[in-house]
Formats: structure tokens, sequence, C-alpha cells
């Protein structure tokens, strides 16, 4: 099973709130069957806690360290919002990334995403993605 396919993809999506795209990204790590719908309800738990927003329009919201009895398999999910999410601080997110990591496999996994998404230009790509298999090949191929 793959971590990331395009089935964990949601395209061009219009959220109320950074719950409710931490509630869809977290949704679709459930039916990968990733992890258990518990699992969302730490994520939620994670973000109140401290942002998960990590700059360029980007967040990526995972459980808590208690979570981890919830995780079946490690998967990445992918919420495209094209006209952004309200993360608190001025700070608004285009792209919301859901991880679920068995073990420490999440360290590998937000190093990577961070490097792929420390170039602006990367996730201006993945923004304007008009379907979920260009963005899976945009992140596949590294953008």
């Amino acid at each position: 099973m793959s971590i990331l396919s395009k089935d964990k993809i949601l395209i061009n999506q219009k959220v109320n709130s950074k719950k409710e795209a931490i509630e869809c990204a977290g949704q679709l790590l459930v039916q990968g069957n990733h992890v258990t719908p518990e699992y969302i309800e730490k994520m939620i738990e994670r973000e109140e806690a401290v942002t998960t927003y990590l700059g360029n329009g980007v967040a990526i919201p995972h459980g808590t360290n208690d979570s981890k009895k919830w995780i079946r398999s490690t998967g990445i999910s992918i919420v495209q919002i094209p006209d952004g999410v309200d993360f608190g601080n001025g700070n608004t997110a285009y792209l919301v990334i859901g991880i679920a990591a068995v073990g420490d496999e999440h360290l590998e996994i937000l190093s990577n995403l961070a490097i792929l998404f420390s170039e602006e230009e990367n996730v201006k790509k993945m923004v304007q993605a008009d379907s979920a298999d260009e963005l899976l090949a945009l992140v596949e191929g590294g953008i």
C-alpha cells in the first residue's frame, strides 16, 4: 500500500475552518485504512496545543504522541484549498497534509515534505494542480 495515492487527495476544496480542513485530511487517512476515526480527534488536539502550520501556505496536521494506538499503517493525505483556510496568527494554508506514521517513520516523511515545501514555487504548482493525478505526480517527482 502506497503512503500517498490519488484516493487520498482532495482537489479544489472549500472549508470554513482549520478544524474542518484537518477533519478532511484525517477522514482521507481513515478511508485509506491508515488510522481509526479516533486519530482525527488527536490531530485536532495537537493543533489546539501547537500549530502545525509549516509556512509557505502549508499545514501538516498529525496526531499527538499518545495517538499511536490508532495508527494502522503509515499514510499521507493532501487537501488542496485554493482559496486558503486561516490557520491562525495571520497564516493561510492552501495545502493541508495529513500524516499518520508507524514508529519513527514520520521523521523521514516530515523531512522530505519540509524540503519539498521549502520552495514557494513547488507549493504554487501544487495549489494550481487541476487533478489528483497531477498533484500526485508533482509530489512523487519531487516537483
